[in-house]
């Protein structure tokens, strides 16, 4: 039974490995000398990659549900019929910079599915009439940069979806090679640039020919004539005439202008032609839109411009690569234009008014033209969207150099020598989204805290002398989703510690290669990654806590110093009330009956006086029991505690005050505490005797209190020194009377302590 069931999950692994082996067969093997991607469902599409393998033959363990295979930079010299037979799902092959010389009829005739087919930079010198049998998909065919001199008549009668052919560099010399090509259903783009066609004239294809052909680049290509006289091209939309001509001058011979009717770009570039025939070619092209003048100085000098502003239809316009060192007034009359380029040039600045009536221009690109400033010209511009002032030497930029270019959504200020950077340059920017600050040796960021780019969602800030960022300078950027700020030479210290947390918690912008940015600073952390550094370090700031310890300790020694000299006597005198309180309430709670009559409060200096004088009368005669902390007190017990003992366990308490007596501090601290008792009980519990006659302003507040509160309780020694009798019996008294408070002045005191 237990290997019946063995047996059974054996088979069904086999059948599970069988049914996704089937789903993709990628998975059963690896390939010997190429890589797989895959995409996000690698059941979906396969890439292979077969890239400078030094492969001579093609790999014959392709997958073949590879869905893209690239095999260039390789030493392929020869393509078969069986190198591609079982690859039904290819949609893209790279056979670029191989050694191909040889392609057998026929050898894609199973990529039904192929779309794009790159066989540039091989040695390919004939298309055969069979070679692209079965490409009836193929949309682009490169076969650039080869040795093709000869087309067969049918070599292209298979491509009926090829809209893009590509045979820059090669070795054709007559139109009528290229009939084959111009007989495509769907041809909309042809590039013959750099061949050796000596002429191109229309007049030599069959005229029952029309081709859809859009775009002809016939560049570089030494044409003694350029005629089109049949209606081959209807839908010609672009013509590229870049270096063509002889030194003797290209004839241009199109006598009817119909014929390119629908011709919106062309492009002149160290094109051989008179001016003559360029002005008159120019003045009757009624559709052209677009224009590139590259390396055409003469002309330019000579006054094709005043033509060219005159063409109605006319939008875009490139004169890049001229070097032009001054505009003038030759742009005066090109109000029409939405795109001007002025790269490339020698214009350290643009003049006053040269591109001030462009009020349609969308875009200005002045590239590399060696600009000191920012052209005053652009403020009179409304509509400008794009401004390229990249690769100069603007070394400052103010406040009055964007005014008025509130419709800008892209800048580029890259590779410039920015030294100066006010914070209001951008205040009217409020449409900007791009901004190229690339290799300007900024130093810091600070100038985007109060730029008011709420739209921004692109900045790029490589390249620059960036060190230390202030995450806040992000917060004026809420639209903010790119930032590219690579090639920094950043600091890992805490002073970029809220720039790393803004990196890592932020998720709205992508900080691009964050995570691969280096440390420059300090040197001993050169070569580290930024996102390394430990954050958590600097929130403990050991600098700032010795600022705020000694800070506190500063004003807590103040605050001391204050209250000891104005409020030592308040507080002392809280405290005590409060130790008296605690002790009366367990007193209270233990009911516990008095163990003396009284308790004698006195300076050690008037001892002889209360032993001499106060205990024979008291003791001997009167038979008072009477506490003295010289006699009574227990020891080993706190001071404190046996004067409270002592105040709280006698019926009385007797303070025998003298000047001495208000100088020592445990006498005034026995005097505090039986005020409170007083004050607290609501109890006659004090007698005052004074042995010297003092002034009130000598006493105490805590005497001046007894005195307002009870009156007649004091009792004078030199007062009554003649007459002790008398005085023992009024301090008889005092200790007989009743613990409740009464009016009557018993006792002879003086009046005013």
């Amino acid at each position: 039974m237990e290997r019946l069931s063995l047996h059974n999950g054996q088979r069904l692994l086999l059948l599970l490995l069988s049914f996704l082996l089937h789903l993709n067969p990628l998975l059963a093997y690896s390939l010997k000398n190429c890589t797989i991607d895959y995409s996000k469902n690698p059941l979906a599409e396969v890439f292979v990659d077969c890239t400078n393998r030094k492969l001579v033959t093609v790999p014959d363990d392709i997958p073949r549900d590879a869905s893209s295979v690239k095999l260039p930079l390789n030493r392929i010299t020869e393509i078969n019929r069986h190198n591609f037979g079982n690859l039904s799902r290819l949609r893209i092959l790279d056979l670029q910079s191989n050694q191909i010389s040889h392609v057998d009829d026929g050898s894609f005739i199973h990529l039904g599915a192929l779309t794009t087919l790159d066989m540039s930079n091989n040695f390919i010198s004939n298309l055969t009439a069979n070679l692209f049998e079965g490409l009836y998909n193929l949309k682009k065919l490169d076969l650039s940069r080869n040795y093709i001199g000869f087309i067969h008549t049918s070599a292209f009668q298979f491509l009926t979806s090829l809209h893009t052919v590509m045979l820059f560099d090669n070795w054709l010399r007559q139109i009528t090679d290229i009939q084959p090509i111009l007989q495509l259903p769907h041809l909309q783009e042809l590039s013959i640039s750099y061949n050796l066609f000596s002429s191109f004239e229309t007049k030599d294809l069959l005229r029952k020919v029309s081709s859809r052909l859009k775009v002809l680049d016939v560049s570089q290509n030494k044409l003694e004539r350029f005629s089109i006289t049949t209606p081959i091209f209807p839908q010609l939309e672009m013509i590229d005439l870049t270096r063509c001509g002889q030194t003797g001058g290209m004839t241009w011979d199109i006598p009817d202008r119909t014929l390119l009717k629908n011709l919106t770009q062309l492009v002149f570039g160290t094109t051989l032609i008179p001016f003559e025939v360029i002005r008159n070619v120019l003045q009757n092209l009624n559709s052209l839109m677009h224009l590139r003048l590259n390396y055409m100085t003469s002309w330019i000098e000579k006054g094709l411009l005043a033509t060219v502003c005159k063409i109605p239809t006319l939008r875009r316009l490139d004169l890049s690569v001229n070097y032009i060192g001054s505009l003038g007034t030759k742009l005066i009359t090109c109000s029409q234009l939405t795109d001007l380029d002025l790269s490339y040039n020698e214009m350290p600045e643009l003049s006053k008014g040269s591109i001030r009536s462009m009020k349609m221009l969308r875009s200005l690109k002045m590239e590399s033209t060696f600009l000191t400033k920012v052209p005053e010209d652009i403020r009179s511009l409304p509509s400008l969207e794009i401004l390229n002032l990249s690769d100069n030497v603007i070394f400052e930029l103010g406040c009055k150099d964007f005014i008025n270019t509130t419709s800008l959504t892209e800048l580029y200020l890259n590779i410039s020598h920015i030294t100066k950077l006010d914070s209001c340059v951008f205040e009217n920017l409020n449409n900007l989204k791009v901004l190229d600050f690339s290799n300007c040796k900024l130093k810091s960021l600070d100038f985007l805290a109060q730029a008011n780019l709420s739209a921004l969602r692109y900045l790029k800030l490589t390249d620059n002398e960036i060190s230390v960022i202030n995450e806040t300078v992000f917060q004026s950027l809420p639209a903010l989703t790119y930032l590219d700020l690579d090639n920094n030479p950043f600091t890992c210290d805490c002073s970029n510690a809220g720039f790393i947390q803004w990196v890592k918690s932020n998720n709205q912008t992508q900080v691009v290669n964050a995570y691969q940015f280096t440390c420059s600073f300090p040197a001993i952390d050169k070569g580290r990654k930024l996102m390394d550094f430990d954050v958590q370090s600097c929130w403990t700031d050991v600098s700032f806590f010795c600022f705020i310890s000694s800070t506190c300790l500063v004003l807590l020694t103040l605050l001391s110093s204050f209250i000891y000299h104005f409020l030592r006597w308040q507080l002392a005198y809280g405290f005590y009330l409060f130790l008296a309180f605690l002790y009366d309430s367990r007193k209270t709670k233990k009911g516990a009956p008095h163990q003396y009559h009284a308790f004698v409060s006195y300076n050690v200096h008037d001892e002889a006086w209360v032993y001499r004088e106060m205990l024979p009368v008291l003791e001997g005669e009167q038979g008072w029991r009477l506490c003295l902390h010289h006699r009574d007190f227990q020891p080993g017990k706190p001071i404190m505690e046996n004067i409270t003992d002592a105040i709280y366990g006698s019926r009385k308490t007797v303070c025998v005050i003298s000047r001495r007596y208000l100088q020592s501090e445990w006498c005034s601290r026995e005097i505090q505490m039986a005020s409170f008792r007083l004050f607290d009980e609501q109890k006659d519990v004090l007698i005052l005797l004074f042995l010297e006659d003092i002034p009130a302003q000598q006493l105490s507040p805590y005497y001046r209190m007894r005195k307002l509160v009870k009156r007649r309780t004091y009792l004078s020694w030199p007062q009554t020194r003649q007459h002790t009798g008398a005085f023992w019996q009024n301090v008889r008294r005092a200790l007989e009377t009743g613990d409740a408070p009464t009016d009557t002045n018993l006792l002879n005191g003086p009046a005013g302590p």
